[in-house]
C-alpha cells in the first residue's frame, strides 16, 4: 500500500505543469527561426501572384512601358517592404533577446507561441493594407488591424524579456542584467514596437484622413529610430555615469576635508 501512494504522488509530480520549469533554448529559437522564414515567403509569394502585370496588358495599357505598369502596383510594393522590414527588424530584436537568455523556462516558450501567432497574421494584414481603396473606411480599418497585429506580436516579446528578469540569475547573461548597459539598450529596443504600433493606430482614428500616410510613415522610421537607439542610450548612460562621478567626488572631497580638521573644528 505504501508502495503504491509514492508512485500516484510521482505519476502526479511528473505530470504537473510548472511554468517554471527550463525548456530547449536551441528548439525554441529553431522554431521561431522557421515562423519568421515562412512568413517572410508568404510574403513575396503574393507579391508574385496579384502584383504582377500580365503582358498584354502593359503592350495595350501602358503602351509596353513595364516601369509605368509597374507604377501602378507601388503602394502594393511599398506595403509589401514595409511589412518584411517588420517582420525583419521583429526576428533581429527576438535574435538579440535570446542571445542574452541563458534558459528558456515554459511560461517564456508559451509567450514566443504568442508572439509568433500574431507574426505569422503579418501576411494578412499586408493584404489588408494593399487591398482597399485608397482613403476608404476599409482602408482605415486594414491598417487599424496591422497596427494591432504588430503591438501584440511586440508586446509578447516584451513580456519575454519580463519574465527572464524575473529570475534573471538563472536565465539572463550577466551583462544584460538590470542595471546594466545592454539591458537599457534591450528594454528600449523591445518598447519600440509596441510604443509606435500604439501610437499610429490612436493617430489613425484621430487622423483618418491620413491613416495610410501614417501607418507607412511608422514602417519607414522604426528602422532609423533602431539606429538612434543605440546612440540615445550610450549618451544617457554616459551622462548619468558622469553625474554619478561628479556626485561621488564631492563625497570624497568633503571626508578629505573632515579629515584634515582637528578634532575641536570638527565639532564646532
Amino acid at each position: 500500500g505504501q508502495r503504491g501512494e509514492e508512485e500516484e504522488h510521482h505519476s502526479l509530480e511528473t505530470f504537473s505543469f510548472y511554468l517554471s520549469e527550463p525548456l530547449s533554448k536551441e528548439r525554441v529559437e529553431a522554431f521561431s527561426d522557421g515562423v519568421y522564414a515562412i512568413v517572410a515567403t508568404l510574403l513575396i509569394l503574393d507579391i508574385c501572384e496579384d502584383n504582377v502585370p500580365d503582358p498584354g496588358e502593359v503592350k495595350e495599357k501602358f503602351h509596353g512601358s513595364l516601369l509605368e505598369a509597374l507604377s501602378e502596383y507601388g503602394p502594393n510594393y511599398l506595403a509589401y517592404f514595409g511589412s518584411f522590414v517588420t517582420i525583419g527588424l521583429l526576428w533581429f530584436v527576438h535574435h538579440s533577446l535570446f542571445l542574452y537568455v541563458t534558459k528558456a523556462t515554459r511560461l517564456m516558450g508559451l509567450l514566443n507561441i504568442l508572439s509568433l501567432a500574431f507574426i505569422g497574421g503579418l501576411p494578412l494584414a499586408y493584404q489588408l493594407t494593399s487591398e482597399f481603396a485608397e482613403k476608404s473606411h476599409n482602408e482605415i480599418e486594414a491598417i487599424q488591424v496591422s497596427c494591432v497585429i504588430t503591438f501584440f506580436a511586440s508586446i509578447f516579446q516584451f513580456a519575454i524579456w519580463t519574465t527572464a528578469l524575473l529570475n534573471e540569475e538563472e536565465t539572463l547573461h550577466a551583462f544584460a542584467r538590470y542595471g546594466g548597459k545592454e539591458h537599457a539598450f534591450m528594454f528600449a529596443k523591445l518598447a519600440l514596437y509596441p510604443c509606435v504600433s500604439l501610437g499610429a493606430f490612436f493617430l489613425t482614428c484621430l487622423l483618418s484622413e491620413f491613416s495610410t500616410a501614417i501607418f507607412h510613415l511608422m514602417q519607414i522610421v522604426i528602422p532609423f529610430a533602431f539606429l538612434a537607439l543605440r546612440i540615445f542610450v550610450r549618451i544617457s548612460l554616459t551622462a548619468i555615469k558622469s553625474v554619478m562621478s561628479l556626485s561621488r567626488r564631492k563625497v570624497v572631497l568633503l571626508e578629505e576635508e573632515e579629515a584634515c580638521l582637528s578634532p575641536n573644528e570638527t565639532l564646532s
